[in-house]
């Protein structure tokens, strides 16, 4: 499969099969996730993969907001959530921002390493979907993530048990201009 296959290919994905996943192969996304690009190389992107009653519980508990993700989350066999190391990305070592963006720099590097994971998890047959809406900090108390850490996003993957279609996309002259 191309670079270009993979991108155009994969699909949001909200059904799934429910197959584990072998511990090896998700040892072997976040390897190939580790490759995305972050600020100034600080790769603070983590993985944390969460099974059986934590992965309910997510569901349940932290997903109020937008109770349809905890529908994904519950048909997914992991629930991958992904956080970042705080006050590093962005920053300089004395600890001032580097950019007028502050410490918005973290959120480059977690879409940057979250698309790069569910690229390669498509890569495998596997699916995925990137959430955003949660409670971060219950899900962060569920799992006892440290004090340094922001959780970002919830990927719920698995094999999927459904096609999506490609939705219609924007024309180019819709997006990109010359000057």
């Amino acid at each position: 499969m191309t670079a270009k296959d993979c991108i155009i290919g994969r699909r949001s994905i909200r059904k799934f099969k429910p197959n584990a996943i072998d511990h090896s192969v998700l040892e072997e996304l976040v390897a190939t996730a580790s490759y995305a690009p972050s600020w100034k190389h600080t790769q603070i992107t983590r993985y944390i993969a969460v099974e059986g009653s934590l992965k309910d519980q997510i569901a349940k508990e932290a997903c109020d907001a937008y109770p349809h993700n905890g529908d994904i989350i519950n048909s997914a066999p992991v629930l991958m959530v992904v956080s970042v190391i705080k006050n590093r990305s962005g920053f300089e070592r004395d600890g001032s921002y580097s950019t007028p963006r502050k410490d918005g720099w973290q959120m480059y590097d977690a879409g940057v390493a979250s698309q790069t994971f569910c690229l390669a998890a498509y890569d495998k047959g596997i699916g995925s979907v990137i959430l955003g809406i949660f409670d971060s900090e219950k899900v962060a108390s569920i799992l006892g993530v440290p004090e340094d850490r922001d959780v970002i996003a919830l990927i719920p993957i698995g094999y999927p048990d459904e096609a999506p279609v490609a939705p219609r996309r924007k024309p180019v002259e819709d997006l990109l201009s010359y000057k």
